[in-house]
């Protein structure tokens, strides 16, 4: 079940939080940062505290002392804008120093995260000659007419052992990335750390209800993963079943709404043909329609939204809307 209103961004920056929790007391971590007083921020900001302390992780090996990170959804799209946009955002980020050049060019990276490989982007640097390479497994370095160090990470490339928090960060992740995130969660004894990855699972649990299915029937599942997983996954179960009850009711309701105004209107009819007269068979129409309303009130509807059902089902001008309504 894929879900555009899913929030990505919170389990991007709790995943980011964890994939570099072995260096969390040498970071500053920033979300959402806010280059000046306009709408315009990034992502996540990655300072480091001491710019001289490596990053003990393949996706920090590339920062220094302050880090851009740019995120994008499996639904948003990376194109080659998007590149020079997140570029700008860094130059932005440095002009605004508290000092002239108090935040050193060479002391700013970039980094941009999607789930799958954005191929355009990658032509447009083969075509322009940009340098390429890739120092592990689903990260790619990017030389050439770049303003800073700048990395693109893949997560649906990256090693499950050594990057689950983001790699599930997918609308498409297999059964073994929720087994590893389940297992990963359940050695976890800091309550902050469980509060983010209860985050990540969260987000990566809507939009892979499929996953979800296949391990709720998995007899192998151990009690102590069992407990981490069903408080996730029967809130979203319940809101489905909720979703498709709701459904089924507004189409029943619409369903009785459409046959009670047409029987509604043939009876009308058919009286006046009883009587034989053309005066009959307008005054049975008036009738049906005036049924509809009644109906229409019955189930709750507003006036304005009546006058629109009637106008549009019996083409009524406004003089004789005014008759009924």
């Amino acid at each position: 079940m894929k879900d555009t209103k899913v929030q990505w961004h919170p389990g991007f920056v709790a995943a980011m939080n964890l994939e570099l929790a072995k260096n969390r007391d040498d970071l500053i971590f920033v979300k959402e940062y806010n280059l000046n007083t306009k709408p315009l921020e990034v992502d996540l900001l990655v300072i480091k505290k001491d710019k001289c302390v490596a990053t003990d992780n393949e996706i920090g090996a590339i920062f220094r002392g302050h880090n851009i990170v740019e995120y994008k959804s499996p639904q948003d799209h990376l194109d080659i804008d998007t590149f020079y946009k997140v570029g700008a955002y860094a130059g932005l980020y440095k002009s605004y120093g508290e000092t002239v050049d108090s935040i050193k060019a060479d002391d700013i990276t970039v980094s941009l995260v999607r789930d799958a490989k954005p191929v355009e982007i990658f032509r447009y640097f083969e075509k322009h000659e940009y340098t390429i390479t890739t120092p592990y497994r689903g990260v790619y370095y990017i030389e050439g007419m770049v303003l800073f160090p700048t990395q693109i990470i893949v997560t649906k490339e990256l090693e499950r052992d050594a990057h689950i928090w983001l790699k599930v960060l997918s609308d498409r992740i297999e059964k073994q990335d929720m087994e590893e995130l389940l297992k990963r969660i359940s050695r976890l004894t800091e309550q902050g750390d469980r509060e983010l990855a209860d985050s990540v699972l969260e987000v990566s649990a809507q939009v892979n209800r499929e996953v979800l299915e296949e391990l709720k029937g998995d007899d192998n599942m151990s009690e102590a993963l069992l407990e981490i997983f069903m408080p996730i996954v029967e809130p979203l179960i319940e809101a489905d079943i909720k979703t498709r009850v709701e459904a089924g009711i507004a189409t029943q309701m619409l369903l009785v709404k459409e046959t009670v105004a047409k029987e509604a209107l043939k009876e009308g009819i058919l009286e006046g043909k009883k009587e034989g007269k053309k005066e009959g068979i307008l005054e049975g129409k008036k009738e049906g329609i005036q049924g509809t309303v009644d109906v229409l009130r019955d189930l709750g509807h507003e006036d304005i939204e009546i006058r629109q059902i009637i106008q549009k089902k019996y083409g009524l001008t406004d003089e004789e809307l005014a008759e009924y309504i």
